[in-house]
């Protein structure tokens, strides 16, 4: 469910995040592209992301191409557990300008990515659950 681009739309729905090019619908594979448009910080942004490693369906990884940050790594690893499914995302980032960018980081951007993340995660067990 954490590749489905249609479900992904849904749980960012707060961000009227959506697919724009490359992979717009269904499941997202390795070596797909997506570009997603969706307002952060008061501003429509796009991104960019490339699937660029996967293991079904124990793990898969994507990278920013394209977008605001300078830089965006994202893990997305699964794991059964206790008659379910343990998801684990590791997401490392880094934002443009210098030292301005990461003191936006430290006193901002870290816990607005947590929250976006967490968020978007609750709607997928919430699916995941029905």
């Amino acid at each position: 469910m954490a590749r489905d681009i249609d479900l992904h739309s849904i749980s960012t729905a707060k961000t009227n995040e959506k697919a724009i090019a490359g992979r717009t619908s269904g499941l997202i594979e390795n070596n797909e592209t997506v570009t997603w448009r969706a307002k952060h910080l008061g501003f429509y942004q796009t991104h960019t992301s490339k699937i660029v490693d996967m293991e079904k369906p124990f793990r898969f990884t994507d990278y920013m191409l394209k977008g605001t940050f300078k830089s965006l790594h994202h893990q997305h690893l699964f794991e059964v557990k206790d008659n379910g499914t343990l998801m684990t995302d590791i997401l490392e980032f880094e934002s443009p300008f210098g030292f301005i960018g990461k003191l936006f980081n430290f006193f901002f951007l870290k816990n607005y990515m947590k929250n976006f993340i967490v968020e978007r995660n609750e709607i997928i067990k919430k699916t995941a659950e029905l």
